[in-house]
């Protein structure tokens, strides 16, 4: 049964959070697809494909070493003009401030398929760093790790490509320049990509069949990106850690290491719509496959149990509990469509996704003093890549309160109260508006399909 759900449901919707967060290597539509299809070959919202902008004729894939994003800028020029980014080791320092590099760290790094393991760097002040945790799916068994770059993103590009799909406008929020509305635009950005279909937890070569081996090696890939944060930066003040979707989880189970780094550094955490509301099934089939339980931080003792038997929810309390001095969160929306369908995939019922993930963020702030929660109205997946990051209002039971102005306190400012949209304010989306009623047509707009009447059920 499960896997007849799967097969109906889980790869049209992987398609739409893999290649509309962080677009596709074909043609594959996030726009054009719905809960029960696929839309491999079609178009996107505005005729936008995975592989080409929004603006002008430059696509992501015509990018090469020895061109640029735009025009004929060299890489003498400025930092706030266009430039190729330097593609360098393990051992090579930080890129120059406002600009991008890529790190090749070698050694055991691996994406899923075999290919090779990079992640990219954002220069900027070193006493104030980002570390942020790519999403893109997840596979646990033959059939969703046989399905290459729907289910999960299994490789991670050249760096030209990520900087120009930010140029193109389709990668936003955290990523692009701002300017002086950035609250963030000097700090230092690592972006760890994602690979290898384990949330950044595995660390395990499986044999799925014959012809299919998947290196779970998210752990891995990232222990080597923190080898090079340590070489780099002695004790920055203040670490922002995030992801959105599969990152989230990279960055709740990473942060502990990351504490272990820099036990003086003031550490915030916000886990972009990653909540963790999955079935007993798929917990026991796939963390067991990634050897996820070998990474779980062996000093924090209340996860000393097998992984199967821990939730989302406990896994933040102890983690919050044992480090009183960091700060954690959640960000998710109040109907996000990528998590209920893969919770509905994995065998649970649509209806009961918003009760769990609601009751789930009430256990973890009931008993840590640490923990906040930012719950958004609509059905939009991820907020961090998106340049409504600067504009999205949750309407609570005490008035307005805009994203940015409580991330900025969050991360950097007095700890602020949780913030939860109520009863029709979680209905009052004004970014599934603008996608509904074609004023926007970026890639995201896929997850607006069927809104409201696809939510109205589960009141």
């Amino acid at each position: 049964m499960l896997t007849q759900i799967i097969n109906q449901t889980t790869i049209s919707l992987a398609i739409i959070s893999v290649c509309l967060v962080f677009g596709c290597e074909d043609e594959t539509t996030a726009g054009e697809t719905t809960a029960g299809e696929t839309a491999a070959g079609e178009t996107t919202a505005g005729e936008t494909t995975a592989g080409e902008t929004t603006a002008g004729e430059t696509t992501a894939g015509e990018t090469t070493a020895g061109e640029t994003t735009a025009g004929e800028t060299t890489a003498g020029e400025t930092a706030d003009e266009s430039y190729i980014p330097a593609t360098l080791g393990p051992n090579d320092p930080p890129p120059e401030r406002g600009r991008w590099a890529e790190y090749l760290p070698g050694g055991d790094t691996v994406c899923s398929r075999g290919g090779d393991y990079r992640f990219y760097v954002r220069g900027g002040d070193p006493d104030k760093v980002i570390v942020d945790f790519e999403g893109g799916g997840a596979c646990w068994d033959a059939f969703t790790c046989s399905i290459a770059d729907s289910i999960f993103k299994d490789s991670v590009r050249p760096i030209a490509d990520f900087t120009s799909v930010i140029e193109s406008g389709a990668l936003d929020g955290l990523y692009a320049d701002h300017g002086e509305d950035d609250p963030f635009k000097d700090w230092t950005l690592i972006h760890i990509p994602y690979c290898t279909g384990d949330i950044h937890w595995g660390d395990a070569t499986q044999t799925y069949r014959e012809d299919l081996t998947i290196e779970h090696k998210g752990f891995v890939n990232v222990q080597a990106v923190f080898s090079w944060l340590q070489s780099q930066f002695e004790a920055p003040s203040n670490l922002f850690v995030t992801g959105c979707s599969a990152g989230a989880y990279g960055a709740a189970l990473h942060s502990a290491y990351l504490s272990e780094l820099y036990p003086m550094s003031k550490m915030a955490v916000i886990a972009d719509s990653g909540a963790g509301v999955i079935t007993q099934d798929f917990l026991e089939r796939s963390l067991p496959n990634w050897n996820a339980e070998a990474n779980i931080p062996e000093w924090i003792e209340g996860l000393q149990r097998p992984a199967v038997e821990l939730s989302l929810s406990e896994i933040y309390i102890e983690i919050a509990n044992a480090l009183p001095e960091a700060r954690f969160s959640q960000y998710t929306s109040a109907f996000d469509a990528d998590q209920r369908f893969y919770f509905t995939a994995m065998g649970g019922e649509p209806s009961q996704w918003n009760p769990q993930m609601t009751s789930s963020l009430a256990s973890i702030e009931s008993a840590t003093d640490n923990f906040r929660s930012y719950i958004a109205p609509g059905p939009m997946h991820c907020i961090i890549p998106y340049g409504f990051m600067y504009d999205r209002v949750t309407e609570t039971a005490d008035g307005e309160v805009p994203f940015l102005e409580w991330m900025v306190d969050f991360v950097r400012g007095d700890l602020p109260d949780t913030a939860t949209c109520t009863g029709e304010s979680c209905y009052d989306d004004f970014v599934c508006e603008g996608c509904l009623n074609g004023s926007d047509t970026q890639r995201y707009c896929g997850f607006c399909q069927g809104w409201p009447d696809n939510a109205r059920f589960e009141e």
